[in-house]
Parts: C-alpha cells; structure tokens; sequence
C-alpha cells in the first residue's frame, strides 16, 4: 500500500533550500524589552538556539527600554525624551545599567537551560558578551543636553567574527564604555543597525507585538523597499507610534538596507514560530525590508500593453503562445503581473481564476531572451501563486506545449482535459495538443 508523505515530510522538504541557503550566513536579531515579558520568548530562545544549531551566525541585540522605565518609576525618577531618546542622567544611568544587566543574566540563563521537551534538547548553547562596543556621548543637541546617552564610537568586529566562526552567539546590550572608562546608554536599534552594517551580516531580525508592517486593512505587508518602509515611518506621526517596536526597528531596517544589508525581516514576539516560519518557508509570515533594485515583479496596468504586447509578440509568431489583440489585451491588463528592470518589461504572466472549482489558469507566461538565466519564471509563479491563495482557490493549471518540463520541475504534475475547469474545457484546443499541468496551492 502506498503511504501518503506526512505534513512533517512535506515541510521538511520545502524548507531545504532555506536551510541551504542560510548555513554559514550571519543574522543580526534585534530583541526589544517588550519581547522578554512575553509568555512566547522562550519559544523564540528555542529558535534562535535552533538557527544557531543549523551553522548560522548570530548576534543578538537586546533592548532594555521598559524594564529600565518600570525601576525609574519604583524609584521615583524621571527620565525625559528628546527625539525618541532618552535623556539619561547620572541616576538614570545606574538605574538603566542595573536593568540591562539583570536582563543579560536572564537572557544568558535562558540559553543555559537544560531545553528538555524542546527541539534543542541536549544542545550546548554558548552565549559571549564583552566590550565589542566603544561609545561616545551623544553631547547637546537644540540646547538639550543628552548627558549619558552615547552614540557608537568604534565596534570591534574582528572580535564579533572570531567568537561566532567559533560557534557562538555574541550577546550585546544598551549599555556600552567609552575609551574614558565611562558608561553610556545606547539605543538597541542603532547597535542592531550599525552592528549588521559592520559585520556585513545577510540579516538583520526584529520583533514587534504585530505580524509585521500593517496597512490600512490591518493586512501584513510582506515586502517594502527602503523608501517604501521611510514612508511609513514618516506617517507614525504620534509619541507612541514613534516609540513602538515598529518605528524603532524600521528605522534601523532602512539605514541597514541603504549601507548593504540585502534583507531585513519584522516579525511577531507574540507568534509560536514566527522566525522559523519568516526564514524558511516560501510566503514568510512578517514584512521583510530589501534593498532598492532595478528589477521589481508588480501587477500590470493600461501603460504596460506596449511592452507586453514587444515581449509576447515573438512567442506568438512561433506558436508557443495563444495570440492576443491588443483589444483583449486591454480587456484583460489587470489579470497581469509582470516583471520590470529599468522601466522594461523583461517577463509577464496571467492569472485567470474560476473562483467556482476553486481553480486559477498561469496563462502568458514570457521572459525576455536576455533574462532567461535567472529565476524570473519562478518569481512570477510564486507571485501568482499568492495571488490566488489571496483569492482562497485551491489549484493552479497551465497549459503548454514547449515548458512541460520546467513546470514539473516546479511541482506541477500532468492531468487529462477532465481537470479542467467547465468554462476552460469548452475552449480547450484539442489541435494544439497542449499539455495540461496541475499543481496543488500549499
């Protein structure tokens, strides 16, 4: 009897090339304080061990900002901001030193654990702490003087890389010295943030108490570019927004993506799994930030018939697309997405779905002759591919006559003329004899 693959199967093998693709690469995990008081940090202690098992480098940054508030609170101190920094005084600053310390000692306690019942059962985690970091005062600024809020100075990377080729986690805290022997309280974002930039780490991580960026719909945004993450930031216009886990990590995600971080990923603390999920499964479960390219997949519009109409007019002429009119083209503009790179069209595809049987058709599939090396064919089914688990249909269908290969190599596999949705049977050309392939939408 044939046995079915279990969904454990079928997750492993889907996350493969993830796996592949992160061994030996550094990630930068930036852990605000609101993350600690959450029931699921130790889930995220678990993954993190995890990644570290799996040959990744990492560096964690943890932020000490309402545990430090609460003691200032208890002793009756107070602490004011200017521009979303603290204004840390003498008092202020022995009560933020003792509030990231007990946080380190927790953190390190965390990771020393014997994680019985745990995916990292048996597993010896090393986490390394020291003075990586030399600070500098922040001095005055608009007549406000920061007093013992500092600004990185120097980072000794060559020390960072040694202890993580080890197989450490490298630890650091807001709270670093300066050559004078003084201590300054730093922003965990600007740690985070210049810390990646100087590794040339391939991630920089955050948490925040949503899925993500959020749009107007309350929708998680999955991907922006850096000017895209600016405007956000910009409309977070209250105190509170500016001050929540969101606006601090953008703001590190931006400067990060501009200096040459490729990827940057918010995700929930509040979410069981939501870093393993956003690193190795295809859709992710966050918003992760990208570096501004030349190329971009995006759905088409009425400007784009021209280019369209250059880049499929060839595959027409041989017959290895279905003609189309210009007219049915304009009909039909919204179905597209395509993929641009200097303001040309260089890959197209259509997605027509039959909402009844829960099916979608990938229809005008093209790529430019000069770009089909690279991996344009698979960003558009993947794009269309969430496009209609978005639209909740179930199967996608393509029809073709010379890529039979390639989509089973994607997954797809051969169906006879009976799959076909009604209204797509009807019209089925038995003339062309074009294979038939289905997929199931994960």
């Amino acid at each position: 009897m044939k046995r079915r693959s279990t969904p454990l199967v079928k997750g492993f093998r889907q996350s493969a090339p993830y796996l592949n693709a992160h061994v030996g690469k550094t990630m930068v995990i930036m852990v605000g304080g609101e993350a600690f008081a959450d029931p699921n940090f130790s889930n995220i202690v678990n993954d993190i061990a995890l990644l570290n098992s799996l040959g990744i480098q990492i560096v964690i940054v943890y932020g000490a900002r309402p545990q430090i508030s609460a003691l200032l609170a208890e002793q009756d101190c107070y602490s004011p901001y200017h521009k979303g920094i603290r204004i840390t005084d003498e008092r202020s600053l022995e009560i933020a030193k003792q509030a990231a310390g007990q946080l380190q000692l927790d953190i390190t306690a965390r990771f020393s654990m014997g994680l019985h019942n745990t995916p990292m059962a048996g597993a010896q985690i090393n986490i390394i702490s020291g003075n990586f970091i030399v600070a500098q005062p922040l001095g005055i600024d608009d007549g406000i003087d920061y007093c013992h809020s500092g600004k990185i100075r120097r980072i000794d990377t060559d020390a960072i890389k040694r202890q993580l080729e080890q197989g450490s986690i490298v630890l650091l805290g807001p709270i670093a010295s300066s050559v004078t022997g003084e201590c300054f309280n730093l922003t965990s974002e600007e740690v985070a943030t210049q810390v990646a930039i100087r590794l040339k780490a391939d991630k920089l991580i955050g948490f925040c108490s949503e899925l993500g960026v959020l749009d107007d719909n309350s929708e998680v945004i999955s991907e922006l570019l850096p000017n895209e993450a600016d405007e956000i930031l910009q409309n977070l216009i209250d105190e509170r927004a500016q001050d929540c886990g969101t606006g601090r990590f953008l703001r590190g995600a931006i400067s990060a993506c501009r200096a040459g971080v490729p990827r940057s990923h918010l995700v929930s603390y509040k979410e069981d799994g939501a870093l393993i999920q956003e690193l190795f499964s295809v859709d992710g479960i966050g918003t992760q930030i990208v570096m501004a390219s030349a190329e971009k997949v995006r759905r088409a519009n009425i400007n784009d018939i021209g280019g369209i109409l250059d880049l499929i007019q060839p595959l027409e002429q041989d017959g290895i697309l279905v003609r189309r009119s210009r007219e049915q083209l304009e009909q039909e503009i919204t179905q597209f997405t395509i993929v641009e790179r200097d303001n040309l069209i260089i890959g197209c595809a259509a997605l027509y779905p039959f909402p009844d049987e829960k099916m979608a058709e990938m229809a005008c599939v093209a790529i430019h002759p000069d770009y089909r090396d690279g991996n344009r064919g698979v960003l558009l089914l993947n794009e269309l591919c969430q496009q209609a688990r978005q639209q909740k249909l179930e199967h996608l269908f393509v029809l073709t006559t010379r890529s039979l290969h390639w989509f089973r190599e994607q997954g797809f596999s051969e169906c006879d003329v009976e799959r076909l949705p009604m209204a797509k049977k009807a019209l089925y050309n038995y003339q062309r004899r074009s294979k038939i392939l289905i997929t199931k939408l994960k």
